[in-house]
């Protein structure tokens, strides 16, 4: 016996005719007729008796449909209840100031479309510090920017994009360039590596990206501060005290009046992000729904053009 042989007995009823249900199925009339025949002949017992003018339950029938249609509403119940559970709870997600920039508020308008049940839980971060904080169990999920970063036992991590660095700061004469982010020019970074550099301290995720193409370049950066906060980062470029190096993403706060952006030319300078999460059995239905609903949105804006610097990683 099957749940679609109830369903298809109920209509067939409900209509009094094998032709209407067929057509509010969506199915053809004989198959409709073969199913309910089937259903008879496992119970032994005639369900319907077929004339001219319709259909109608028999006895036996009529005491089979009474009971189906209770267990089919315990059924639907059942669902709902599931789903209530899955589709519901709170879920944290750690985001770093750049990545926030573009993602943030997209993710924050699609969840609550598709699961308003959900209460999420941002939190922005340096990588570093959100890596220690998924670590501890503090957060559930994070876009973190090292595959070294996710280390602990169990732990899950997706690549989902990598982002072009750019050097932004005020132009001198020897780097004039333009303060539309659309008409960039490239520059190596054996190029910059003599220029008054501010960068995150290291430990976090644009950092040790930054030394290893420093490194693969065969060059020094000259740096100058470190500032773990975007914010002060770009304050400090824009008031001429140094350059720093940033994905596209970094730019979507930030005023270009008077900065200069250009993208770097070396093939190793990029940012990969992960989308890293404390191991599946411990993860609630709630984060699991987060984390789909996390890459159609990256998806989305990448495709968009919304992501600037920003290709999606082949899988």
């Amino acid at each position: 016996m099957e749940l679609r042989q109830l369903k298809y007995l109920l209509t067939a009823v409900e209509c009094g005719s094998l032709g209407k249900a067929a057509a509010q199925l969506g199915m053809a009339t004989s198959a409709l007729s073969q199913q309910i025949s089937r259903l008879e002949s496992e119970l032994s017992t005639r369900l319907l008796v077929r004339g001219a003018s319709g259909v109608t339950p028999t006895e036996a029938g009529a005491v089979f449909c009474g009971h189906a249609t209770l267990a089919l509403r315990h059924l639907d119940a059942a669902v709902a209840s599931a789903q209530g559970a899955r589709l519901s709870g709170v879920v944290s997600l750690g985001l770093a100031p750049t990545t926030s920039s573009v993602l943030a508020l997209p993710l924050i308008e699609a969840m609550a479309r598709r699961y308003p049940a959900i209460r999420l839980q941002l939190v922005e971060g340096m990588s570093g510090h959100l890596e220690n904080m998924l670590k501890a169990r503090q957060i559930d999920l994070a876009i973190l920017f090292n595959s070294e970063s996710v280390s602990f036992a169990g732990s899950e991590a997706i690549p989902l994009l990598e982002e072009s660095l750019f050097l932004i700061g005020c132009p001198p004469e020897t780097l004039e360039g333009n303060t539309s982010p659309q008409e960039l020019s490239a520059v190596r970074l054996a190029e910059v590596a003599s220029l008054p550099l501010i960068l995150p301290s290291r430990g976090h995720g644009l950092r040790a990206s930054l030394d290893r193409s420093f490194a693969t370049a065969k060059t020094s950066p000259n740096i100058v501060m470190e500032i773990d906060s975007l914010a002060v980062i770009m304050d400090a470029v824009a008031a001429g005290l140094g350059y720093t190096i940033q994905p596209g993403a970094a730019l979507t706060r930030t005023t270009m009046k008077g900065l200069a952006v250009r993208a770097i030319a070396d093939s190793g300078a990029y940012r990969t992000n992960l989308l890293a999460s404390l191991p599946d059995h411990e993860l609630s239905p709630a984060a699991l729904a987060l984390r789909a609903q996390l890459r159609k949105v990256v998806g989305r804006l990448v495709r968009g053009g919304k992501w600037f610097g920003a290709t999606l990683h082949e899988e």
